[in-house]
């Protein structure tokens, strides 16, 4: 029997989320409390604590429950690695990154590395699974590595691009494709 959860919970949840979210844009990471967070969500002490451990646990949440999810979907649209599903990343994570960083100016900082920590996981686990239905004949491991490989050098291109933002996304990804397309045809190469 599938337990289901109550709605009040979920809509607490998402008070408490939303709270975090808005206090993020006017004050600084370091700065929010848990008094902020609760008196903006309307909720008590014991009741943030019921659903988070503490700031630092609900910015994990934040971000991989909510904001993640505009990426993962983007992403989980592909079935298969291939040049168009790698443009296609780049440019979530080039609009995620941005987004967040305009919505939360004030702590943009302060959540990197949070931010990249997760995306990297959840990339790694897409590609991850994407090799082993496209290579199932290889080992797990070295598709594993390769899936490694692949979301840190993603990873790497966008905030790149973020940080120089010198030429157009187009021109950057042109750039860009030889060295991650050679790198997949490496890999297909070397595992026949």
């Amino acid at each position: 029997m599938e337990k289901t959860i109550d709605p009040r919970v979920i809509r607490t949840r998402k008070l408490i989320m939303d709270a975090f979210i808005d206090l993020s844009t006017k004050k600084e990471f370091k700065e929010i409390t848990i008094k902020d967070i609760t008196q903006a969500a309307t909720v008590n002490r014991a009741t943030f604590y019921y659903h988070f451990e503490d700031k630092y646990d609900l910015l994990k949440k934040v971000l991989s429950e909510d904001v993640m999810c505009k990426v993962i979907s983007e992403v989980s649209m592909h079935e298969m690695l291939n040049e168009e599903t790698v443009q296609s990343i780049f440019k979530s994570l080039i609009q995620f990154q941005s987004a967040i960083a305009n919505q939360c100016r004030r702590s943009y900082e302060a959540f990197m590395p949070t931010i990249e920590t997760i995306l990297k996981q959840e990339l790694q686990n897409i590609f991850t699974e994407w090799l082993i239905k496209q290579w199932s004949e290889h080992a797990v491991e070295e598709l594993r590595v390769g899936a490694i490989m692949m979301s840190w050098a993603l990873y790497g291109a966008a905030m790149h691009y973020l940080q120089t933002n010198d030429m157009s996304q187009e021109d950057y990804i042109q750039k860009m494709m030889p060295f991650i397309s050679n790198g997949l045809k490496f890999r297909q190469e070397w595992m026949k």
